[in-house]
């Protein structure tokens, strides 16, 4: 009765196989299914590699991809009875005894039956055929480029390089070696299947140039990579291909050829801007101008040079310098930017193009204090005014002139003079009264300036009168019965009369500042009665 429930449910499992198919164990191909294994196998392995499908007593028919590294397949099975007699490849093998088969080369397939005899006469063959998978391996174990260096180092995980060489190379042989010699190596280097190593050589396009060289590995199951190497043949262009200062312009105008000029610049430019321009892109200019090609050049001071250098290094290595002598002219600025004078005012008014002023001062002006300011602070006064700009000049007597002089001198050495010409006033000639009263009486006749004779009668009541009298000239002296000084506008005095009828003088002496004088004369009469 148990044997045939067992024999029931393995047609079941056979059934369930036939309907789900061998795609439901990941195996594409036909297998061959038992619905009665007379003398089935309790475990099966294949070391390295797996069953397809995976194992199953009733399935007899196998497949095993073994790695390309494997020269051979270790092979463990166990029958479900004790009593079964196991031959693997004709060689009778325990129970969970491995046995190792040789596998033939890579892309080949290698077949392994195991025989089961069971001790009433059953039998049962497994089959399977273990296929040892052609090699990946699409790299190369050494590359090398000759002359130059590979940049970065080689390693077969790295497939893009750079070699640099210089200017005079004009061909480099490439030199590749597969990992896989069974591999095919194609592109700008070439050795077939079996041949380890490819060399060639790789003409190059002319200085300044780059060529890309290719080499493709196809591993032998078809996967390729692709090594490529860039090598630059260097140029040895060192030169500008322009150049230009602002402000300024060179001199001589550039050429390429030319290494040495020279630049004029005014004395108020304190800084130039220099722009080169690299012939090869790839030249590296350094010195006073770094490699972007600008830089802003601070100049020394007025009447110095400088010296700006600008090395051109070519891609191979070959430097090249061109020089630019900045001469800063000194200013030729000799103008006053201002001009004073004091007491006084110029004439005409200061403008610096104008070299030639007059000034009238007053007679008792006895000097004049000349103010004057450079316009470059780096120009010379001399002169009658010293370089700090300020003096006071003396004059002479009234009446006189003086020609004050101030010479300024650029600093480039061109000098210009201006003249001032001071005319002091010759002394007043006024020696007249403006004002002449008496207290208590008239004047007869009234006062004049002019009218330098006068008489007064006062009451006998007077005893005396005072006498006021003004200079129309405050400068001018009086003296004589009133004193006034110069300066000092208005004289006064009190006159005596003690005796009635008795006439009594009074002079007044007007000496203008020129020392003309005039007198004027009052007779005072007191009353009898």
């Amino acid at each position: 009765m148990r044997r045939n429930l067992v024999k029931a449910g393995q047609r079941f499992v056979a059934v369930l196989l036939l309907a789900l198919g061998p795609s439901f164990y990941g195996c594409k191909d036909t297998v061959s299914i038992s619905d009665d294994v007379a003398v089935p196998l309790s475990s099966l392995t294949v070391t390295p590699g797996a069953l397809q499908p995976a194992f199953f007593s009733n399935t007899t028919n196998y497949k095993v991809n073994a790695p390309n590294s494997a020269t051979s397949v270790t092979v463990t099975a166990s029958p479900k009875s004790s009593t079964v007699t196991m031959t693997i490849n004709g060689v009778v093998t325990a129970a969970g005894q491995g046995r190792t088969i040789l596998l033939g080369v890579p892309g080949s397939t290698t077949t392994i039956l195991i025989e089961l005899l069971s001790q009433t006469g059953g039998e049962t063959t497994y089959t399977i055929t273990v296929t040892r998978l052609l090699s990946n391996d699409d790299n190369l174990s050494a590359l090398s480029v000759t002359p130059g260096s590979l940049v970065p180092a080689f390693a077969s995980s790295s497939l893009d390089y750079t070699v640099n060489v210089a200017t005079n190379v004009t061909s480099v042989t490439v030199s590749a070696t597969k990992s896989d010699s069974n591999a095919v190596m194609s592109g700008s280097v070439t050795a077939g299947a079996g041949v380890k190593t490819g060399q060639a050589t790789i003409p190059l396009d002319g200085p300044g140039t780059s060529k890309v060289v290719s080499i493709i590995v196809t591993a032998p199951n078809g996967d390729s990579k692709t090594y490529t190497i860039t090598v630059n043949r260097l140029s040895g262009d060192n030169n500008l291909s322009a150049l230009t200062i602002t402000p300024g312009s060179l001199n001589p105008p550039f050429a390429a050829a030319t290494l040495d000029y020279t630049v004029d610049v005014a004395t108020t430019v304190t800084e130039v801007t220099v722009t080169a321009t690299k012939s090869d892109p790839n030249a590296v200019i350094s010195g006073d101008v770094p490699n972007q090609g600008q830089a802003t050049i601070p100049l020394d001071g007025p009447g110095t040079s400088k010296v700006i250098s600008i090395i051109v290094t070519a891609p191979n290595g070959d430097s090249k310098t061109y020089t630019i002598t900045i001469n800063r002219l000194l200013s030729s600025d000799n103008n006053l930017s201002a001009l004073t004078i004091t007491p006084g005012s110029l004439n005409p008014p200061f403008a610096a193009a104008t070299l030639d002023y007059t000034v009238d001062v007053a007679t008792t002006v006895t000097e004049v204090t000349v103010t004057a300011t450079k316009s470059d602070p780096n120009a010379v006064i001399s002169g009658d005014v010293p370089n700090q700009g300020q003096a006071t000049i003396p004059l002479d007597g009234p009446g006189t002139s003086k020609v004050i002089s101030i010479i300024v001198t650029a600093p480039n050495g061109v000098s210009k003079t201006y003249t001032i010409t001071v005319t002091r006033a010759a002394p007043a000639s006024d020696n007249n009264l403006a004002v002449l009263t008496v207290t208590g009486g008239l004047l007869v006749p009234d006062f004049a300036p002019s009218t330098t004779d006068y008489t007064v009668a006062v009451p006998f009541s007077v005893d005396s009168v005072i006498v006021s009298a003004t200079k129309s000239d405050a400068n001018a002296v009086m003296s004589g019965s009133l004193n006034a000084g110069s300066g000092q506008a208005t004289g006064q005095a009190t006159i005596d009369l003690p005796i009635p009828l008795l006439p009594t003088p009074v002079t007044i002496t007007v000496m203008a500042p020129n020392g003309d004088f005039k007198i004027y004369s009052l007779t005072i009469t007191r009353a009898l009665f």
